[in-house]
């Protein structure tokens, strides 16, 4: 039930349903979305001194395999989103047009990371595609 649930999200199929099921379990010992996508590694680094702060690229911490798989899931929806109809899509209109597709597309598969633990934590949720100003 839980992996037909998470399958309703774009770019995650059967592997990476059961492979997230494996991983995170139901997702109860993360205490919001950004903590399941930092420890992924999908979230930026940070070196901050003297007042000064820099983000880095992603930390690559946690399971190399699920986060492998949820960016060649994020470079699937990347290309394949209907951009109209679709609440990620025009999302991803608006990050593309002011970053690198590479940049966008690992912003993408954090933002999936996030809609996962909604999934897993949420009795019944799942991701609807339709954005409902589009209904």
């Amino acid at each position: 039930d839980v992996a037909r649930r998470l399958m309703t999200i774009p770019g995650i199929g059967a592997l990476g349903a059961t492979a997230l099921l494996a991983a995170v379990g139901n997702g109860r010992q993360f205490q919001k979305a950004r903590d399941l996508a930092a420890w992924l590694g999908l979230v930026p680094r940070e070196h901050s001194t003297g007042g000064k702060q820099k983000l880095l690229g992603i930390s690559k911490r946690g399971n190399r395999y699920v986060r492998k798989l949820l960016v060649h899931g994020a470079r699937s929806c990347f290309r394949h989103l209907d951009r109209t109809r679709d609440r990620l899509g025009s999302w991803l209109d608006g990050l593309q047009s002011r970053m690198h597709p590479n940049k966008a597309v690992v912003a993408l598969a954090a933002k999936m990371a996030r809609i996962v633990w909604v999934v897993l934590t949420k009795p019944g949720a799942l991701y609807e595609r339709r954005d409902p100003a589009f209904a």
